[in-house]
């Protein structure tokens, strides 16, 4: 009996010691099992903050992106505007540039018929004609004595005739020429000067071809000089009407 007594202590023994390993063994894989979780868990912590990083480098990212886009947008705007500002211009100055040159040529044209009717005076009424070019003007001056015999006669002599009739004749050749019958005078005794003038202007309009509505009669103080200017000036109003409508 004692014999079964000690064979019942030592299984019991056996049996607590393979439970108490078997407890070892379970704590340490507890143990192992949690530690396993601590690291799990370090690495899910880790791998979030990545996340959140990444998430928050991704929003920065579209944010500059869309900052980008609209810059670029914005550019290409304003690009576009100056480009249209810039051709707006480019327009503008050629239509300026257009319109100073039909000026200058306008300018360029009076001045060269201007030299050409003063060669037509010359040929015309000889090398020794009172004639001259002033502002694309060509301007014929004869003396009261060449034209009326005296300072208060209002009747053309036979020089002032002759005078006035070659001087038509250039008139009629150059019909978009201005005319104006000029009478300068220094004593103040204007009724004579404008009735000389008026004579030099009707011995012109005789002339076929004439008009005297094309005739202008101007009468003033010659400041020290008297006379009888022919002048045959450019169209201004054709001209003034010309530029009016060039810079509309």
């Amino acid at each position: 009996m004692l014999l079964t007594g000690i064979c019942c202590f030592t299984l019991q023994a056996q049996k607590k010691s393979e439970l108490i390993a078997k407890v070892g063994e379970l704590e340490n894989t507890v143990r192992l099992l949690n530690d396993s979780i601590s690291i799990a868990q370090r690495q899910i912590k880790s791998a979030n903050a990545k996340a959140e990083l990444f998430e928050k480098e991704n929003t920065d990212l579209r944010a500059a992106n869309n900052t980008l886009l609209s810059n670029l947008t914005n550019f290409s705007k304003i690009s576009k505007q100056n480009t249209e500002s810039v051709n707006s211009a480019l327009t503008s100055l050629k239509k300026k540039e257009e319109q100073l040159r039909v000026i200058t040529d306008t300018f360029s044209k009076n001045d060269s018929i201007a030299i050409a009717i003063f060669t037509q005076i010359k040929q015309t009424m000889g090398p020794e004609v009172k004639a001259g070019v002033s502002n694309g003007s060509v301007i014929v001056s004869g003396s009261f004595d060449q034209l009326f015999g005296g300072d208060s006669a209002a009747k053309l002599t036979e020089d002032g005739t002759n005078w006035t009739t070659k001087i038509g004749e250039i008139i009629k050749a150059n019909p978009d020429r201005a005319v104006v019958v000029e009478g300068l005078n220094i004593t103040g005794e204007l009724d004579i000067t404008y009735a000389q003038a008026a004579a030099v202007a009707n011995g012109l309009s005789k002339t076929d071809g004439v008009d005297a509505g094309r005739i202008q009669l101007v009468v003033k103080d010659g400041n020290f000089k008297e006379g009888i200017n022919v002048k045959l000036a450019p169209d201004h109003q054709a001209f003034y009407s010309m530029v009016k409508k060039e810079f509309q």
